[in-house]
């Protein structure tokens, strides 16, 4: 697979790029052919802390994980592992529903004795423990974003009335606001 390494604020130097590509290597075990696509790994400095993001576009999913610390070598080890945990998840789920309808071609590798990594997940994991319904009241982006902070969320799903669709705000981490909208 190939990554395409940028850095925000900060030079890529050679031993990063190195790092990061050693360190993503790490991710191939987990497929039995590389995928096509191409990943994004973002390296940045915000505030003193050492930011890496890293956007992996497969067929079906987008493997996406972010880490920050006073390290940037120590954020690429974390951000490794979180796309670990992610594509072992991710593998187990695809894998049993395959298996589930008999199909022989399995996307992800499955682990073996020589030192592959094989998760099984607990169906518990996939659990809703808590539904939550309510009225959508018609109202525009700022409101929602009122009504977000009123509340006290991180997010907050309207009917937004100048396209009458279901939209999310949400409060990202640099303390600025996003909008999700249907396509």
């Amino acid at each position: 697979m190939n990554f395409s390494i940028r850095g925000q604020q900060i030079e890529v130097t050679e031993a990063l790029r190195d790092y990061v590509d050693k360190k993503l290597s790490r991710l191939d075990k987990y497929f039995d052919a590389p995928p096509n696509s191409d990943g994004t790994v973002t390296l940045s400095v915000v505030r003193g802390l050492h930011a890496v993001e890293v956007t992996i576009p497969l067929t079906g999913v987008l493997l996406r994980a972010e880490d920050r610390s006073n390290d940037m070598y120590a954020s690429i080890d974390a951000v490794v592992d979180k796309l670990e945990r992610q594509i072992r998840k991710h593998k187990t789920k695809i894998n049993r529903k395959l298996r589930q309808r008999g199909v022989k071609d399995i996307l992800f590798a499955e682990g073996q004795a020589n030192g592959s990594v094989a998760v099984e997940e607990s169906e518990d994991e996939l659990e809703v423990v808590r539904t939550k319904r309510f009225i959508m009241k018609p109202m525009d982006v700022e409101e929602a974003i009122l009504q977000m902070n009123m509340v006290g969320h991180n997010f907050y799903v309207f009917s937004n009335i100048d396209t009458k669709e279901v939209n999310v705000v949400y409060k990202r981490n640099d303390g600025k606001y996003g909008l999700i909208e249907q396509d």
